[in-house]
């Protein structure tokens, strides 16, 4: 049996599928599942684009998900949103209204995400974000980090509070990948060096296979057990000292 038959996925972020989003839906549709992707305003045609690359082209609807005009209910959801700025990736210089915007698209929409599909989850299942680990202050990173920070938290509290409803709550900690939202962000390319010098099992920015794979197995019933938890998919970095 398939690891994710008869599962009713919905995966946010599907932009390029050079994604990791876009290789969860990819390994969920060849693991059973069906996939419905979300997207919203100018990037609904990006989303609807890439969709067709998928082994079976999904559904692509609007980012409120309790609608329910392509399923009547979810087993997981996969959040891969994140979004600061310019002026965030500024420690010293960033404005509120940069920080607030951070803050809210990259950490609170976990929590809004995940309080849509509760409604679609009645019988239980698994939430899954993506993120870049917060313990570090990073080059450049500056106020995404501190949103990422809160998004861990956020994880946390809604492991707290959807796990007597059989909802599990993990976050997959992912290397550096040379995506979309990457590209939005100054001086990333130093982080190739710190990976290619301090990963034990080396690491490869481009490619979001591992991470996506760690996803799907979360999404899976193979962590019936496991929430509020961080999956580190970073080739071992975050266990090594400087």
């Amino acid at each position: 049996m398939a690891l994710l038959e008869g599962k009713k996925l919905l995966v946010t972020g599907v932009l390029m599928d050079s994604s990791i989003a876009f290789h969860v839906a990819k390994l969920a549709q060849e693991q059973g599942a069906e996939i419905v992707l979300t997207s919203f305003g100018r990037t609904m045609k990006i989303t609807q684009t890439i969709a067709k690359r998928l082994p079976t082209t999904p559904a692509v609807v609007e980012l409120d998900v309790t609608n329910g005009e392509h399923v009547d209910s979810l087993d997981g959801v996969l959040h891969s949103i994140g979004f600061a700025p310019q002026g965030a990736f500024n420690f010293l210089e960033g404005t509120w209204e940069d920080v607030a915007t951070a803050m809210h698209a990259s950490a609170y929409s976990l929590k809004a995400l995940a309080v849509a599909s509760l409604p679609l989850m009645s019988g239980g299942g698994s939430v899954v974000g993506l993120t870049f680990d917060a313990k570090f202050a990073w080059p450049v990173y500056d106020w995404m980090g501190v949103a990422k920070a809160a998004f861990e938290s956020t994880n946390r509290y809604l492991a707290r509070d959807l796990g007597p409803k059989g909802i599990r709550c993990n976050l997959v900690s992912a290397g550096p990948i040379r995506t979309t939202a990457a590209k939005s962000i100054p001086g990333f390319a130093q982080f190739e060096q710190i990976w290619s010098d301090r990963a034990p099992l080396g690491w490869d920015i481009n490619d979001p296979v591992p991470a996506a794979k760690a996803c799907t197995a979360l999404l899976s019933d193979w962590f019936p057990a496991t929430t509020g938890e961080i999956i580190h998919v970073d080739g071992g970095v975050h266990a090594m000292g400087q």
